[in-house]
């Protein structure tokens, strides 16, 4: 979802190989580097399958999403659709979520980067690693379609890298020796762990938004949806089943820092560096990207009376919404010093997952002379949503209800008195 103001006659100049590595740049965040450790306490052996429940749910959440922002170019996201489709409580709700969501997306890509550059020392680094990324959004700094592209190509090196001492060290030969895939971990043990994973796909939605910015939008967008989502399936599922084959079970759920633990059994002590680097490339990049998103998402609702008015204030150097950003990048910290890295997946997770169920309901109020999509699209996009995010940790879905509640009291509250919160 993005808040910035729609520029006026945006140039055309991303075709589909700018489009794809925009969408795989968002989602080969932190997750890849950290979700599967938390995922396989749920889903055991059955960890592929969670990852393809996951890729399964978030191809349909994409397709909502681009048929949605063909219909409503403006900046917003299921911000715009749940109030134009569904009414302004749902539009807040989504907004709501989203921030929520994101906020908790954000302590969780801190936290990765904590526990692959400094172990022991997760939260004051991932602290230290807040507040320099929000001094640098404060300043207005941005990511570039070359940035993104750079920074692709460094994360698939090391999960390449990884995935070769894998392969190399035989014991993805052993599993033809293991007895199918184990125990049915239960329902919401193998839909929880898919849920986890959903968290790792988060980002895709950025493809939906260009259509002002790619050349021929109603080709290039479906098929760059297609490619970067397939392509990034492919390579969780192979980093995630190489993991799971490599490390076991008991050690891939025990894990911090998975990919360093998997090169070091794998006997390629030497590889550790580069996995910290990948990690740290990863999740600094996804966070920077992650508090501008938020920050601006933040500032959207309270211009438009959602959130105090004073967040919308926008500095006059910097042309950043400067009050946002600090609240966020506050909030970041608390957050990081107060919860663990599984607690902040599971949580971000629930955010995103209400998201997307509101974008999906939102679809499915398209007409047929609105380019809807295949009905069973947001069928399977809507329930898929609402099974995995009840299927999330007790605590969490309580937490996340909690939350959701808070969020539509305040809504209630500026409604009946008329109060701008």
């Amino acid at each position: 979802m993005t808040t910035s103001s729609p520029q006026a006659g945006p140039s055309r100049v991303l075709g589909t190989v700018d489009a794809v590595a925009i969408g795989a740049g968002a989602m080969l965040g932190a997750g890849v580097f950290s979700v599967f450790a938390p995922a396989v306490v749920g889903a055991g052996a059955w960890l592929p399958v969670a990852i393809l429940i996951a890729g399964i749910v978030a191809y349909c959440n994409a397709v909502s999403s681009a048929r949605l922002a063909a219909r409503h170019p403006q900046s917003g996201g299921a911000y715009v659709y749940g109030t134009e489709r569904l009414g302004e409580l749902w539009g807040y709700l989504a907004g709501w979520s989203f921030v929520v969501g994101k906020v908790a997306s954000c302590a969780a890509m801190a936290l990765t980067f904590a526990a692959y550059a400094l172990p022991g020392w997760e939260r004051p680094v991932a602290a230290a690693a807040v507040v320099a990324i929000t001094a640098l959004n404060y300043r207005g700094v941005r990511r570039s379609t070359f940035v993104v592209k750079v920074l692709v190509v460094l994360v698939l090196a090391a999960l390449a890298v990884a995935i070769a001492a894998m392969v190399l060290s035989g014991r993805l030969a052993l599993v033809a020796q293991v007895d199918g895939l184990g125990p049915w971990p239960g329902s919401f043990g193998l839909l929880g762990s898919a849920g986890m994973i959903f968290f790792a796909f988060a980002g895709y939605a950025r493809i939906a938004t260009l259509g002002g910015e790619v050349r021929d939008p109603a080709t290039t967008i479906p098929r760059a949806i297609t490619l970067a989502l397939g392509g990034v399936l492919v390579l969780y599922l192979v980093v995630g089943t190489g993991l799971l084959i490599v490390l076991g079970r008991e050690r891939l759920s025990t894990s911090t820092a998975p990919m360093v633990d998997a090169v070091l059994v794998a006997g390629f002590p030497a590889l550790a560096p580069v996995m910290v680097a990948g990690a740290a490339v990863a999740s600094l990049g996804a966070l920077l990207s992650l508090v501008l998103g938020v920050s601006r998402t933040t500032a959207a609702m309270a211009a438009d009376g959602h959130l105090p008015r004073a967040l919308a204030v926008v500095h006059e150097r910097h042309g950043v919404p400067h009050r946002a950003e600090i609240l966020v990048g506050a909030v970041v910290v608390v957050l990081v010093l107060l919860f663990d890295l599984r607690g902040a997946i599971a949580f971000s997770a629930f955010g995103v997952l209400v998201y997307y169920a509101i974008t999906n309901a939102s679809a499915l109020r398209l007409g047929p002379e609105e380019t809807r999509p295949p009905l069973v699209v947001p069928v399977v996009g809507l329930v898929g949503c609402v099974v995995l995010a009840c299927s999330l940790p007790l605590a969490v879905g309580m937490t996340g209800m909690a939350v959701l509640g808070l969020g539509a009291a305040v809504w209630w509250t500026r409604e009946r008195y008329g109060s701008r919160l």
